[in-house]
C-alpha cells in the first residue's frame, strides 16, 4: 500500500449541506416546507412530537462543550435569587421580609468565599479540571459563586433556564461556559452529572426541589454520596423538621448524615477535602 495520507471523513459535514441547501433553485417544490433539511426547519423541530429529540439534544449539548472543556467535576451552588449581596437593600417591598432577606446576605459572602476556594483545585495529572464551580446562572447565591470563580481568575460555569420573566446570565459566568435550558429535568440531570459537592444556600421552591432530588438520589442508592453541605443551620431547621421526619418513620435516623450543617465557607471546603481525602 502506497497511499500516504486517508483522509478523516468522506462525506461533507453538515455545516456545509446547510450552505448548499440555500443554494437551490426556486420552484413550487424547493420552496415547500417538507422540503427543508430537518435540522434547519425550527417549525418541524418544535413539533410536540420532538420532544424526545429536544430532549437529547438539550442533554448533549453543554456535555460536548464540558467535555471540550476538560472539565471533570464541579462543586454546585444551589440557592435563592432574592437573597441581596451584603450592604445592598433588598428590594421586597414588606420591609419584615426586606429585613428577612437583607439578614440572609451573610449566605452571599460565604458563597463567594467558598466558590474562590474550589476554584484553587489544581488540574490532575491529565489536565483535567474539578470542582469547577457551577451554579444556576443567575442572581444573589448564584451570582455569589460565580462571582467567587472570578474573583480567582477561575472559570465557572451557569446554567440557566427560560423562564416567563426575563432572566439573564449573572455577569461573572464565563460566557463559553454558560448554558441556557428549556427543560428543568436536564437542567437539574446537567447539575449532578459532574458534581462532587453541593453547597446548600437558603432558599425557595427551586432549592427546595434540587437539594430534595439530590437527597432522594443518593438515599435511594441512585448516585453515590457526595457531600452536601447546608449552610445556615437556623434556617433549614426553621423551614423544614428533619427530626420530626424521623420520628413520624418516613425517613431513617441514617438519612440525617447524608447531608452536612456548616456556617462558613472554610468548614464546607475542609469537609469536602477531608470526604475525598478518606
Amino acid at each position: 500500500m502506497t497511499e500516504t495520507h486517508i483522509p478523516s471523513r468522506v462525506f461533507p459535514d453538515a455545516s456545509q449541506g446547510a450552505v448548499d441547501a440555500k443554494n437551490i433553485v426556486h420552484t413550487a417544490q424547493t420552496d415547500s416546507l417538507s422540503y427543508k433539511l430537518a435540522f434547519q426547519d425550527n417549525a418541524f423541530l418544535l413539533r410536540p412530537d420532538l420532544r424526545p429529540v429536544r430532549f437529547q439534544l438539550e442533554l448533549l449539548k453543554p456535555e460536548l462543550f464540558l467535555d471540550e472543556a476538560n472539565i471533570a467535576s464541579t462543586m454546585v451552588f444551589y440557592g435563592s435569587a432574592r437573597i441581596p449581596e451584603p450592604g445592598v437593600k433588598s428590594q421586597n417591598p414588606d420591609p419584615k421580609i426586606a429585613a428577612r432577606l437583607e439578614a440572609n446576605s451573610w449566605t452571599y459572602a460565604e458563597a463567594r468565599k467558598l466558590a474562590a476556594l474550589a476554584s484553587t483545585n489544581a488540574h490532575d495529572e491529565d489536565g483535567k479540571r474539578h470542582f469547577v464551580v457551577c451554579s444556576g446562572g443567575g442572581p444573589s447565591v448564584m451570582e455569589a459563586a460565580n462571582r467567587g470563580a472570578a474573583d480567582v481568575g477561575a472559570e465557572s460555569i451557569g446554567l440557566n433556564i427560560v423562564l416567563p420573566h426575563e432572566q439573564a446570565p449573572n455577569p461573572y459566568v464565563t460566557p463559553t461556559l454558560s448554558f441556557q435550558f428549556h427543560y428543568f429535568a436536564l437542567r437539574k440531570m446537567h447539575f449532578l452529572l459532574r458534581a462532587r459537592a453541593v453547597a446548600v444556600f437558603p432558599g425557595g421552591f427551586g432549592t427546595f426541589d434540587e437539594t430534595f432530588e439530590l437527597l432522594t438520589l443518593i438515599q435511594t442508592g441512585k448516585i453515590k454520596p457526595i457531600p452536601i453541605l447546608m449552610f445556615g443551620r437556623d434556617f433549614w431547621n426553621r423551614v423544614v423538621n428533619f427530626e420530626a421526619l424521623v420520628e413520624e418513620g418516613v425517613i431513617g435516623p441514617q438519612d440525617l448524615n447524608l447531608f452536612r450543617f456548616v456556617d462558613t465557607a472554610e468548614e464546607a471546603w475542609q469537609i469536602v477535602q477531608d470526604f475525598y481525602a478518606a
